[in-house]
């Protein structure tokens, strides 16, 4: 079946709208309405239980919700079968919590997979496009390197070459400062932001962690129990409107007269 004619200028590149999920009896989201700006970095952020790993299984079509619809490019992914959906998959890449390396791969092996995997390029051409990924993303000669001898921060930049090779629409970043320190945390912030200035893509970021989403994020999205408690700017939640992310930044323990958010307002 050909593809639908898509306009790819559609001021929305991701929307969620009236998505509910229960499993049993269970109702884990309710009613989440969610617009993801071409070219943007939206974080969605919550605690534990919020619902924030469902949503990301649904937005990538490894779950289908149980109401509603959501829009990639203005194409409604709920009712595709698995041919469909891996055609739109491909305008994903993901980079997950732990950077999901193979232990047993070289850097460079692993980074190489999906090039491997997916197209039909000539081994040269591959290593070439490899080493050009990691020497943009500032990891020059470690290509020979296996996951255990990276740090935390690397493996994470290893991850988004990985992610990138196949020249995705959108990056999908799985809780990508969780575990690390607040140092490796800012570097992986401005990962985020490179990634989204040199390369254009759209950019989903799940999180718990708040400082980390008011450095980067153009728009956030909060979710509490389920339902979408709060959402705007970082400047917008910041300035006390919304007292659930009121509560929420405070707890993170977020000094916000130093923060990005001062300065961007």
């Amino acid at each position: 079946m050909a593809a639908p004619n898509l306009t790819p200028q559609h001021v929305h590149h991701i929307e969620v709208r009236g998505v509910s999920k229960s499993f049993g009896k269970k109702d884990v989201l309710k009613d989440i309405d969610l617009s993801f700006g071409r070219g943007q970095i939206t974080v969605i952020i919550g605690g534990s239980g919020t619902g924030k790993t469902t949503l990301l299984r649904m937005l990538i079509g490894l779950e289908k919700p149980t109401t509603g619809a959501i829009l990639i490019d203005g194409e409604d992914i709920v009712p595709l079968g698995d041919t469909a959906m891996n055609r739109v998959r491909r305008k994903f890449g993901m980079v997950f919590q732990y950077a999901a390396l193979l232990d047993s791969m070289t850097v460079l092996d692993n980074v190489a997979f999906p090039l491997r995997e997916h197209t039909s390029l000539k081994e040269k051409e591959i290593v070439s496009r490899v080493t050009g990924k990691l020497s943009e993303l500032g990891l020059e000669n470690v290509g020979a390197l296996f996951p255990s001898e990276l740090s935390g921060g690397m493996r994470k930049r290893v991850g988004l070459a990985r992610a990138l090779m196949l020249e995705p629409q959108i990056i999908v970043y799985d809780e990508p400062t969780s575990g690390l320190d607040p140092f490796t945390t800012e570097l992986v912030d401005e990962m985020i932001l490179g990634a989204r200035k040199q390369h254009g893509v759209t950019s989903v970021v799940i999180s718990h962690d708040m400082a980390s989403a008011l450095r980067i994020a153009d728009q956030i999205y909060m979710l509490a129990e389920g339902r979408l408690a709060a959402s705007g700017t970082p400047a917008e939640l910041a300035s006390g409107k919304s007292e659930v992310a009121l509560r929420f930044i405070q707890a993170s323990g977020v000094d916000l007269k130093g923060s990005r958010v001062q300065q961007r307002e």
